[in-house]
């Protein structure tokens, strides 16, 4: 479950989820659905294989979703479905998504970075809780 909020000049994301690997790809879909809001017409004819270092966990979430960011600005591809694989210092993820076609996704608000600013990443009784801000 996810969901945005305004931050100054910003976008935050909140993203709560019982996993860990739930909360990256919920993570991304949130990332994704500011930038095409029509997310659910977004089809799954691309996929892009991912591996990640980073420790510890809140930094390799920011390096998860700067990549995304990156790929969709430089490959032209937006993504609608993520699976993540977690392991000790890193991940493994395969994205599914589809060349940009302004016909059909109703590109909205260009995300330019994905920042460290407010970034949280906490385990709570019920799950998983994050905060990014992302610079629009």
């Amino acid at each position: 479950m996810y969901e945005t909020f305004e931050h100054t000049a910003d976008v935050g994301i909140r993203v709560r989820a019982a996993e860990l690997p739930e909360l990256f790809a919920d993570a991304a879909r949130a990332m994704f659905s500011i930038m095409v809001p029509n997310l659910e017409e977004v089809g799954s004819s691309h996929s892009v294989a991912i591996s990640l270092e980073d420790d510890p966990p809140d930094a390799l979430l920011r390096l998860w979703l700067a990549e995304l960011l990156y790929i969709f600005h430089v490959r032209r591809l937006v993504f609608a479905r993520f699976d993540v694989v977690l392991r000790p210092g890193g991940l493994t993820a395969t994205a599914w998504g589809e060349p940009i076609d302004p016909a059909r996704h109703h590109l909205d608000v260009e995300i330019k970075a994905v920042t460290w600013h407010g970034l949280k990443l906490e385990q709570h009784a019920e799950g998983w809780l994050a905060e990014v801000i992302v610079d629009i």
